[in-house]
C-alpha cells in the first residue's frame, strides 16, 4: 500500500456561496495542531476560487450536478487519496481547535480505529449557542460505546443506532482502509449518514465515542436539515430504517417520539 502524504485531511464539500464557509474554513486553520485542508465542489464556482486564492486550499471539482451522496464521496475519496484519515468536514458548522488533536490522539490509542466522532453544542445562524433534546438523546444512545475496550464489537457499535442515530456526523473522522470506498452506498437524501453508519457497525473497526463538545452545529432556516422536515421526506425515510431495523409495529411506536423531535427543530431553526 503506497504511504499517504498525511496522517489526516479535512475534506469540505461546498455548496453555493456559503455565508459560513469563510468561518468554518477559519475554525480549521485555527486547529491547535497545523491542519492539512481541501475544498471540494460540483462544477466551477468564482467564490470558491477567490476563497481558494485568499486562503492557499487546494480546490477539486467534479463534472456532473450537486448531489449529496456523489459530493460526500467526492470529498471522502480525494481526502483518501491525501491521507489514513479523513473528516468530512460541513460547511454551516465550526471544529473547535482541539478536534483534530484529539482524532489523531485516539488513533495512537486504538489503531484498529474505523471511526472517531465527540460530542457537539448547538448554535443557531448568529453562532449563539442553545440547547436542544436531540443531543441528550444521542448522548443516551452512545452510552455503550464509552467503554472503548469494547467499543470494536458489532453489538456495541449497533447500540448507538438501533433506536435512531447517535453519531453527529459533521464531527465523525473515518478510516478509508477500514470503511472503503465508495463511503456512502444509499440513495437516501436525510438518513445517509445513519444507513452508513449502521453498514460500518458491521465492518471491522473500533468505533471511538469522545463525550467530549469539539464541533458547533449550527441549526438554521436555510439548512438541508429544515428542508427535509418541511418536506416530510426526513420522516419518510427514518421510518423506513426503523422498519427494516424492528418491523412495522415497533417502527411506529418510535416514529411517535421522532415526529417530536421535528417539531422542535422548527422551533430551534427560528432562534
Amino acid at each position: 500500500m503506497r504511504k499517504k502524504k498525511y496522517r489526516h485531511v479535512f475534506s469540505v464539500p461546498c455548496y453555493g456561496d456559503s455565508p459560513y464557509l469563510e468561518e468554518l474554513i477559519r475554525s480549521l486553520l485555527q486547529q491547535s495542531l497545523r491542519a492539512y485542508i481541501i475544498l471540494v465542489a460540483a462544477g466551477e464556482s468564482a467564490f470558491l476560487r477567490e476563497l481558494s486564492s485568499r486562503f492557499g486550499l487546494p480546490l477539486y471539482l467534479r463534472e456532473g450536478k450537486p448531489c449529496l451522496r456523489d459530493d460526500w464521496n467526492f470529498a471522502y475519496e480525494k481526502g483518501a487519496e491525501l491521507a489514513e484519515l479523513v473528516t468530512i468536514a460541513h460547511q454551516d458548522d465550526l471544529y473547535d481547535p482541539d478536534y483534530l488533536k484529539a482524532v489523531l490522539h485516539a488513533f495512537s490509542l486504538y489503531p484498529d480505529m474505523s471511526l472517531f466522532f465527540c460530542d457537539c453544542r448547538t448554535i443557531d445562524a448568529s453562532g449563539n449557542v442553545f440547547s436542544r433534546r436531540a443531543e441528550a438523546v444521542k448522548r443516551l444512545l452512545r452510552l455503550r460505546l464509552r467503554n472503548h475496550e469494547k467499543a470494536d464489537r458489532c453489538s456495541v457499535k449497533l447500540s448507538a443506532l438501533r433506536f435512531g442515530n447517535g453519531i453527529i456526523c459533521p464531527s465523525c473522522c473515518y478510516r478509508p482502509s477500514l470503511c472503503g470506498t465508495p463511503l456512502f452506498q444509499n440513495s437516501y437524501r436525510f438518513i445517509i449518514d445513519w444507513d452508513t453508519f449502521l453498514r460500518l457497525s458491521r465492518r471491522p473497526g473500533r468505533f471511538l465515542s469522545l463525550e467530549k463538545p469539539l464541533l458547533s452545529y449550527r441549526v438554521h432556516g436555510g439548512a438541508e436539515t429544515a428542508r427535509q422536515i418541511e418536506s416530510h421526506n426526513r420522516e419518510k425515510e427514518e421510518e423506513e430504517e426503523f422498519r427494516k431495523l424492528h418491523g412495522a409495529f415497533l417502527a411506529g411506536i418510535l416514529m411517535l417520539f421522532y415526529r417530536r423531535a421535528y417539531s422542535a427543530y422548527g422551533k430551534d431553526k427560528k432562534k
